[in-house]
């Protein structure tokens, strides 16, 4: 008889593409979920994953497998929150991914709303880049995910939120700021910049290509306060959000100034592949509405 955990393995497995991994996300030891997805195997009578030096792959059965299975874990994710409502409550998890510096403004609130909007789901938060986030969602990871710069993928859902401002920032005191920026100037100045694929590093090269310059790279280095630490040092200047500088807890030494044309695009992620239950839905919505709010918030008090 097959065991609804045997699908929610097989389903990670195949979404993951290792059996590693999915171990690992699962909490489980390796053996035994490879023991798991082999009786699955034996009740099914039919091969659905294929060991090889770069993961698992799935059979054709394992194909027609996943998209049963996905159904099937839906309809009990479903269930649950069904049953949850004869309580008089939405019940299940949500995992949702943010970038770093959002998740500094909107973690707080947004937990405190969540928690007052769905007392009875639980609520699971991760910080990333957009790119690791996007593969998250993909995979099962992660069900809800703000993002920057998303591109258009296979199995993925982006609903556009709102553009963010980018901003020169530098030491203060070190030069006078002006009112704004062009590119073409900015190619001149030494940037402390992430590595790619970051969103803002692949939006300034791009934006700057179609103006036939290119950035002048000082140091590449990833994470906003190590960033924000070496303009501080005198290493260079950076593009950034106003909102992760206000954020850091030393705005005062900083002097920014809009650069021309450059704007950051945030959208809201979701599977397409996985219809997103009732609890995912309403946590979408309370998303949607408190990313335009506290962000609009954070940018005039800024």
């Amino acid at each position: 008889m097959v065991d609804i955990k045997q699908i929610e393995y097989f389903v990670r497995v195949a979404e993951m593409g290792s059996f590693t991994r999915a171990a690992s996300s699962l909490n489980l030891a390796q053996p035994a979920l490879s023991r798991q997805i082999r009786l699955l195997e034996v009740e099914l009578r039919q091969n659905l994953l294929v060991r090889n030096g770069r993961g698992a792959v799935m059979t054709e059965a394992g194909k027609v497998l996943l998209e049963h299975g996905r159904g099937i874990l839906h309809q009990v994710k479903r269930a649950r929150e069904e049953l949850g409502r004869v309580r008089g409550a939405l019940a299940g998890r949500v995992a949702i991914g943010l970038p770093p510096s959002i998740a500094k403004v909107l973690t707080v609130p947004l937990t405190r709303e969540f928690r007052a909007q769905l007392p009875q789901a639980a609520l699971s938060i991760s910080e990333g880049l957009s790119n690791a986030m996007q593969e998250a969602i993909v995979n099962g990871r992660l069900d809800i995910a703000l993002l920057y710069g998303a591109t258009p993928m296979q199995g993925l859902e982006i609903t556009p939120l709102l553009d963010e401002d980018l901003f020169l920032v530098q030491r203060q005191g070190q030069r006078k700021p002006p009112k704004n920026i062009t590119l073409q100037k900015l190619a001149a100045l030494p940037l402390i910049i992430p590595t790619r694929p970051n969103a803002i590093r692949m939006l300034v090269e791009s934006e700057m290509a179609a103006m036939a310059c290119e950035p002048q790279i000082a140091l590449e280095i990833d994470g906003v306060p190590a960033i924000l630490d070496l303009v501080l040092d005198g290493a260079g200047c950076a593009v950034l959000s106003k909102n992760a500088v206000s954020t850091s807890g030393q705005a005062h030494l900083f002097s920014v100034c809009p650069i021309v044309g450059l704007h950051s695009k945030l959208s809201i992620a979701v599977s397409s592949q996985r219809p997103a239950t009732l609890t995912q839905q309403a946590m979408l919505k309370l998303m949607q509405d408190m990313v335009k709010r506290t962000l609009k918030m954070s940018a005039i008090s800024s």
